[in-house]
């Protein structure tokens, strides 16, 4: 059965889209068959893997209102082994036509159950709020991983999350743990960047952090604009080694 990873952080910019797109890819490199679920009715994911959001027949926003199947919007990508169910704006209104409806926190899990024994990593990119979205990738994933942004206000509303990971937890999904930490938009050249990173660590002593901190780099901030992961887009830059780095960081990590 594959490993069902949501990437959450209610903080929008901290690298989440980012993570979803590179990690998925970097994962898929390594022969492991990957599907991406874009849950951001910004829908970054889908055109950061080369996808048409707007040219979609069906998206992730007709599968959560029960009108095609999940087999119906699946895309394969143009990297080997990687697979996604693409979202746009339609999904935005999901939120309110799912009100009243019964078992709506598992919606996503109920489609994903059919299909999740095909992949090794199901990676969910969760919008930028703790909505019913991003409740539906969490009763769905077997573990959240949060990147936290190398700046200021990173532990700013990470108490929450970690309380909606809980709850979630106690009433809907029992299995969800917490995947770890991944620092992202590291910049080596500020002290800011290293005291964000200590300052977590002593924080959150009893979570996972990744060893791997991804950099700042304009490689992997160009590489969406051309609808390629950064392992295709600039194989060599420090940003796709840095994925690379995560992605076997994940991999070995089998038992959460």
């Amino acid at each position: 059965m594959g490993r069902i990873i949501a990437i959450a952080n209610q903080k929008g910019g901290v690298g989440k889209t980012t993570t979803t797109i590179n990690l998925s890819a970097c994962l898929a490199e390594k022969g492991k068959k990957v599907l991406a679920i874009d849950l951001d009715p910004q829908g970054n994911t889908t055109s950061g893997l080369g996808i048409e959001k707007e040219n979609v027949e069906n998206s992730v926003y007709e599968l959560m209102l029960g009108e095609c199947s999940i087999r119906e919007i699946t895309i394969k990508t143009e990297i080997e082994n990687l697979y996604i169910l693409p979202s746009n704006v339609n999904l935005a209104g999901a939120e309110i036509e799912l009100i009243g409806v019964n078992e709506r926190e598992y919606i996503l899990k109920n489609e994903v159950d059919y299909i999740k024994d095909n992949f090794d990593f199901i990676i969910i990119d969760c919008p930028p709020s703790l909505n019913m979205l991003t409740i539906n990738a969490m009763t769905t994933a077997n573990t959240v991983l949060v990147p936290i942004q190398c700046e200021y206000y990173a532990l700013e509303g990470l108490s929450q999350l970690i309380y909606t990971i809980n709850l979630v937890q106690e009433r809907l999904n029992p299995e969800l743990q917490m995947e770890g930490i991944v620092f992202t938009m590291y910049d080596a050249r500020t002290n800011l960047s290293l005291q964000v990173v200590e300052n977590v660590k002593n924080n959150l002593n009893t979570t996972n952090i990744y060893k791997t901190i991804i950099p700042r780099n304009i490689r992997l901030a160009e590489a969406p604009s051309h609808g390629k992961p950064i392992n295709l887009y600039d194989k060599k830059s420090t940003g796709a080694e840095s994925y690379r780095l995560l992605a076997e960081e994940v991999i070995e990590r089998k038992d959460i």
